[in-house]
C-alpha cells in the first residue's frame, strides 16, 4: 500500500510540474516585447520553412539549433505566437522534469524533489519566455551534465552516449556557455579515467560523438550548408567578438560583480563547498569517491555559467541553478552527523523559497530580461491588433513604454506600406515577425542589427569582407529592388558595406526609410 501511495503521489507530482513549467512561462512569456531578443528565431523559423539556407542566405553566429526547433514547431502547430511561446514551455518542461528525475535518482526525498524543481521551474525559461539561444545553450548543457552525472552513478551505457549529444545540441545553440561547460567536463573525465583506471566509457562517449557528427553532416549537406560558410561564421567570427570583450572587461567592477551579483549562488553552492573540503583535508583518498566527482561537476558548471555572465551583455539568467545547488547541499548535510541537521534543511528549503520568490518578482514579474522592468504592463495592449499570428501576447516594448499606441500604429503602418510594395525586397528591422506577418520570404542579412558586432562583423573586423558578400550575393541572388530600413536602424548598416551611390533614398515617414536599388560599382558582377 505503501508502495502504491508513493507511485500515485510521484505520477501527481509529475503531472503538477509538467502543468506548472508550461503554464508558468505561456503567462510571461506573454507579457511584453523587447523585439531585438523577443522575436529573435520567429521570422528565421518561418523563413527556414520557405527554403532559407544558414549562412548562405543569412549571417548567422548562434541559433542553429534553435531555429531549426522553432521550424518544426511552425510546421506542426501552425505559424503563431502560441507554438512559438510554446517551444519555449515545453522545453522548460523538460528540463524541469529532468530535474526532478535526477534528484529522485540521487535519493533525495520525493516531496523535496517536488519542491526543488517547482523552484527551478519558476526561474528556469520564464525569465524570457521566448526561445533565446543563452537559454538553449545552457539547458541543453544542463541535460548534458545530467548525463554525466548518472553516468558515474549508475554506469549506464545510455548516459555515456547522450553526453556528447546533448553537449553538440548546447553548442550549435549557441557556442557559449556550452564550449566553457564541454572544457571543463573534458578535463573532469580525463581525471575520472585516471583516478578509476576505466576507458570503457570512452567508447561510448564516441559512439554518441560519431552518431551525433553523422547526423550533422547528412542534415547540414541536405539543408545546403556550406561547411566554409558555417566554419567563418560560426567557428571564427564568433572568437572575434569573445576577444574584444575580454580586451574592454573592467577588472574591479567584473570582481564586484562576481561577488556581489552572485552572492546568493555562492551561498547555494557553499556547503556542497565546504563538505568536500573538508573530506578532502582529511584524507586524499576522498578524490576516488564518486561524491567528489559529482561536486567537480556541479562546482564547474556553476562557475563556467558565471563566467558566462560575466563576458556576456545579457541580463543574467542562471539564478535558476541556485535550486538544484540548494538540492544537492540538501544532499550533502542529509549525509552528515551533525547537530540541529533538521533546522539546517529548513533553513536551506527556506532560503531556496526567499531566493526563488526575489528572482521570480525581478525577472518573470518585472521582465527584467527583456528590459521591460521599467515598464508598467498594464498599459499593454494585445498584439493581435497588429496581426492575428500575434494573438496572445500583450504588447508593450521599452522604447515605447509611455505610448503603446504610437508603436501598435507605426508597426501597422510599416506592415501596410510594405504590403504594397511588390517589389522584390530586402528590409532590416528590430521588429522580426514581420516576413511573417506578411507571409513574405524577403531577404534579411543577419539574425539582428544591434550595432555593436555581436551579430554581425562591424568596420575593422577581419571578417567584415565576408559579410559585405553576402549582402551583395543577397542583392543579387534575389534581384532586390528597394531596401527598407525601419526606425531605429540606422542607414550606416547599409553604407558601411556598400557605397551610398548604389541607393536612392527615400524618406516614406520618419521611422521608415526605403532604398531604391542602383547600377553601381559595389553591385556589378
Amino acid at each position: 500500500m505503501k508502495e502504491r501511495a508513493l507511485i500515485n503521489k510521484n505520477n501527481f507530482y509529475i503531472f503538477l510540474l509538467f502543468s506548472i513549467s508550461i503554464l508558468i512561462n505561456n503567462h510571461y512569456a506573454n507579457l511584453g516585447a523587447f523585439p531585438v531578443d523577443t522575436f529573435l528565431h520567429f521570422d528565421l523559423g518561418f523563413k527556414i520553412l520557405k527554403g532559407m539556407v544558414p549562412f548562405s542566405d543569412i549571417w548567422m553566429v548562434t541559433g542553429l539549433v534553435v531555429n531549426y526547433i522553432q521550424a518544426l514547431f511552425f510546421y506542426i502547430l501552425g505559424i503563431s505566437w502560441l507554438s512559438y511561446v510554446l517551444h519555449a514551455s515545453i522545453f522548460n518542461c523538460i528540463i524541469t522534469l529532468s530535474t526532478y528525475f535526477l534528484l529522485k535518482d540521487f535519493k533525495i526525498n520525493t516531496n523535496y524533489c517536488f519542491i526543488y524543481s517547482i523552484f527551478f521551474a519558476i526561474l528556469a525559461y520564464p525569465s524570457s519566455g521566448t526561445p533565446f539561444v543563452d537559454h538553449h545553450s545552457t539547458f541543453f548543457s544542463l541535460l548534458g551534465l545530467y548525463s554525466l552525472l548518472l553516468a558515474i552513478k549508475n554506469n549506464k551505457k545510455i548516459f555515456w552516449f547522450l553526453i556528447p549529444i546533448f553537449f553538440g545540441l548546447g553548442f550549435l545553440s549557441k557556442q557559449v556557455p556550452a564550449s566553457y561547460i564541454i572544457l571543463s567536463v573534458f578535463f573532469i573525465l580525463t581525471f575520472y579515467s585516471y583516478v578509476y583506471k576505466k576507458k570503457e566509457f570512452i567508447k561510448f562517449i564516441i559512439y554518441g560523438s560519431l552518431v551525433f557528427l553523422l547526423f550533422i553532416f547528412i542534415f547540414g549537406f541536405l539543408a545546403g550548408i556550406k561547411f566554409e560558410n558555417f566554419l567563418n561564421q560560426y567557428i571564427l567570427y564568433p572568437t572575434t567578438i569573445g576577444q574584444s570583450r575580454v580586451d574592454n572587461i573592467d577588472l574591479g567592477f567584473t570582481f564586484q560583480k562576481l561577488i556581489f551579483h552572485f552572492k546568493f549562488i555562492h551561498i547555494a553552492i557553499l556547503p556542497i563547498l565546504f563538505f568536500n573540503l573538508k573530506k578532502i583535508a582529511i584524507s586524499k583518498k576522498y578524490m576516488e569517491n564518486k561524491n567528489f566527482f559529482y561536486f567537480l561537476i556541479i562546482l564547474s558548471f556553476t562557475y563556467c555559467l558565471v563566467l558566462h555572465q560575466l563576458l556576456t551583455k545579457n541580463q543574467t539568467y542562471i539564478f535558476f541553478i541556485i535550486p538544484i545547488l540548494v538540492a544537492f547541499s540538501h544532499r550533502v548535510l542529509n549525509g552528515e552527523n551533525i547537530k540541529r541537521k533538521n533546522l539546517l534543511l529548513f533553513s536551506l528549503i527556506f532560503f531556496c523559497f526567499f531566493v526563488t520568490i526575489k528572482y521570480h518578482l525581478r525577472f518573470n514579474e518585472g521582465r527584467k530580461f527583456h528590459d521591460l522592468s521599467s515598464v508598467d504592463l498594464s498599459k499593454s495592449i494585445p498584439a493581435e491588433k497588429i496581426d492575428k499570428k500575434l494573438s496572445g501576447l500583450n504588447w508593450i516594448s521599452p522604447e515605447y513604454k509611455n505610448n503603446v499606441e504610437q508603436e501598435i500604429n507605426l508597426i501597422i503602418d510599416i506592415k501596410k506600406y510594405l504590403e504594397t510594395d511588390k517589389r522584390n525586397k530586402m528590409v532590416v528591422t528590430h521588429y522580426s515577425f514581420l516576413a511573417t506577418i506578411l507571409n513574405e520570404n524577403y531577404f534579411t542579412p543577419t539574425i539582428g542589427f544591434p550595432n555593436d558586432g555581436s551579430t554581425y562583423p562591424i568596420k575593422k573586423n577581419k571578417f567584415v569582407r565576408h559579410y559585405k558578400n553576402l549582402i551583395i550575393n543577397g542583392i543579387k541572388k534575389n534581384n532586390i529592388e528597394v531596401i527598407y530600413i525601419i526606425h531605429p536602424i540606422q542607414k550606416e548598416s547599409i553604407y558601411d558595406y556598400i557605397d551610398e551611390t548604389c541607393f536612392k533614398e527615400e524618406v516614406i515617414f520618419d521611422e521608415l526609410k526605403s532604398y531604391k536599388v542602383l547600377k553601381c560599382n559595389d553591385l556589378n558582377d
